[in-house]
């Protein structure tokens, strides 16, 4: 069988295996819309969740043996269906991502010291906002590991998984960096969840999945991240979005269905201009506070 054969036939099952998810309630969404809703909402599909932990879960079934990390493991499963899917993505995802030895995340340093010192709420997320909006590491996966701790997780209803640089390279894997984009919308400090800065964002762009990728139709997307109220540092990360799975996979699939059956695309952000909040280091702190003392005594 051909390479060509080989993804074609993944793609006619990829397809199957969506429409007898999405079908019913398709004829259920005509007849009575929230009930439909209601119903698939408990066994919804999370697509972004899927592709994200599809790149991050080697399991060296064809591909590259580099596709397959020591400690890329999802913590959990929260479903049959995505569990099956992702299982059948480690095996096909990234087909259409350009091969390379060149490591895209060589520049990182995912053991670099954390940010010293702890930095007020307040202040972190005027540094995310900056840092999100420049780098967009939701898709790029050019993340800054100083703002996290060594124990972070990633969840949403769907999956669980350990560890920011393996989130990091599940992203940029999965998503299409020549048309991906997180375009940052908001990131402030969350005012009825203690400790949470929450980001509301658009994705758009493609997922590397079958011969040709899959087209994402843009959706909002909130980011919630736990700040650990000792370290000042990220432990926690969850997103959720503003239309359910089997909305963003059926426009993926049927494009033209988009804004008759699924909810039309997001609309296009404004650009903002986001400054860089000024952090001092730990030596300056130091040096600003002795050199005030110095300055009382003329010394």
């Amino acid at each position: 069988m051909s390479r060509w054969s080989y993804y074609h036939n993944i793609t006619i099952f990829i397809c199957g295996l969506f429409l007898l998810e999405i079908v019913p309630h398709v004829f259920s969404f005509q007849a009575d819309r929230s009930v439909a809703l209601a119903r698939h909402v408990q066994q919804r599909i999370s697509s972004y969740s899927v592709v994200v932990v599809a790149a991050t879960s080697g399991n060296g079934k064809g591909g590259d043996e580099s596709d397959v990390r020591p400690g890329s493991n999802v913590d959990e499963y929260r479903n049959a269906p995505t569990a099956i899917l992702s299982n059948f993505l480690q095996s096909s995802g990234g087909s259409t991502a350009v091969k390379t030895t060149i490591d895209p995340l060589a520049d990182i340093d995912f053991n670099a010291p954390k940010q010293s010192p702890k930095l007020s709420l307040e202040t972190l997320a005027a540094v995310l906002d900056y840092e999100l909006y420049e780098k967009e590491w939701f898709v790029t996966g050019k993340i800054n590991p100083i703002y996290f701790d060594d124990t972070f997780q990633f969840q949403d209803p769907d999956v669980k998984l350990t560890g920011v640089e393996e989130y990091a390279r599940g992203v940029i894997k999965i998503f299409d960096q020549s048309t991906s984009r997180a375009q940052i919308i908001s990131c402030v400090v969350n005012s009825t969840i203690p400790n949470t800065i929450t980001v509301t964002w658009r994705l758009s762009g493609r997922v590397n999945i079958g011969p040709q990728g899959l087209p994402i139709k843009p959706y909002i997307c909130y980011t919630d991240f736990t700040i650990d109220e000792e370290s000042g540092l990220i432990l926690f990360q969850e997103d959720r979005f503003d239309i359910p799975g089997w909305d963003i996979l059926l426009s993926a699939l049927f494009p033209f269905l988009i804004g008759k059956v699924t909810k039309e695309p997001a609309p296009e952000v404004e650009p903002r201009v986001v400054p860089m909040a000024s952090i001092a280091s730990k030596k300056e702190t130091n040096d600003d506070i002795f050199g005030g003392i110095f300055r009382m005594l003329k010394l």
